[in-house]
């Protein structure tokens, strides 16, 4: 299918691996110029090698910086000053005691999660008004509906950015420019996958074992009772970016397998 999007500009963040990845790789087999961020210029570059590996002419480059405050988010703006899909991946978990959060605990999370994403639509914002065509895309979690007691921290700042994506959808009237979020359900990223592992070593239990336990007790809601492949979350990430999605806009959209129970979330 033709996405629509040849040569369209697009950056998105916390790309290293991932969803991230896995959204670039896919928009670089619909012809999009793609530029993907990281912190750790090695992970990038070696992104960018299995990606060329794969479409020889894949028109990708890498831009490193630490979104974690004002300073490395205006370093990105700096080398890429234009845009045309912005895509607010960069995410960072940590399973936490309610009690044992620290205030800077509390900051750090905020401020690479929602912020990151805040700092850099208002960059790009304004232009794509200009140009009247432009994608913002907040990369969230069914944690932003279903707070997890264990990562409170982290569900409140999915939450955030669902707000934040209906508030610049608001001001994209009469434009052709979107902006929404996308609620991604359990996947098998690299995090996840590492720390599932590790705990099924540690129960000497297998993975299969350990994913069945994690949807009967933790996310007994699920409809398909599996973590999702990189794939199928950016699968919905890519259409979201394309010319195609013309009419979605202000949405909160679900790729979450179905764990969030209601019909009108």
């Amino acid at each position: 299918m033709d996405l629509k999007i040849e040569n369209k500009i697009v950056l998105i963040t916390g790309a290293a691996q991932g969803i991230g990845l896995m959204t670039a790789k896919k928009l670089c087999e619909e012809g999009a110029h793609v530029i993907i961020n990281g912190r750790d210029e090695e992970k990038l570059q070696k992104a960018i090698l299995d990606i060329k590996s794969e479409i020889p002419n894949a028109n990708i480059k890498a831009v490193e910086a630490n979104l974690k405050d004002v300073a490395g988010c205006d370093k990105l703006t700096s080398d890429v000053p234009h845009v045309d899909i912005l895509i607010n991946n960069l995410g960072i978990f940590e399973p936490r005691n309610f009690e044992d959060i620290t205030n800077d605990e509390w900051l750090h999370m905020f401020n690479v999660n929602v912020m990151s994403g805040a700092r850099l639509s208002q960059y790009y914002l304004p232009k794509m008004l200009k140009n009247n065509w432009g994608r913002i895309i907040f990369i969230s979690s069914e944690s932003a509906l279903n707070i997890p007691k264990e990562m409170i921290h982290y569900g409140m700042t999915k939450s955030a950015q669902v707000s934040i994506a209906r508030g610049i959808a608001q001001l994209t009237e009469g434009t052709s420019v979107t902006s929404n979020s996308i609620i991604v359900g359990p996947t098998k990223s690299e995090g996840v996958m590492t720390f599932l592992n590790e705990l099924a070593k540690q129960e000497n239990k297998t993975f299969e074992e350990i994913e069945k336990e994690f949807f009967e007790v933790h996310r007994p809601t699920s409809l398909v009772k599996k973590f999702a492949e990189i794939e199928e979350s950016a699968n919905m990430i890519v259409y979201i970016a394309s010319s195609l999605s013309s009419m979605t806009n202000g949405a909160m959209l679900r790729a979450d397998g179905g764990i969030i129970n209601s019909a009108f979330s």
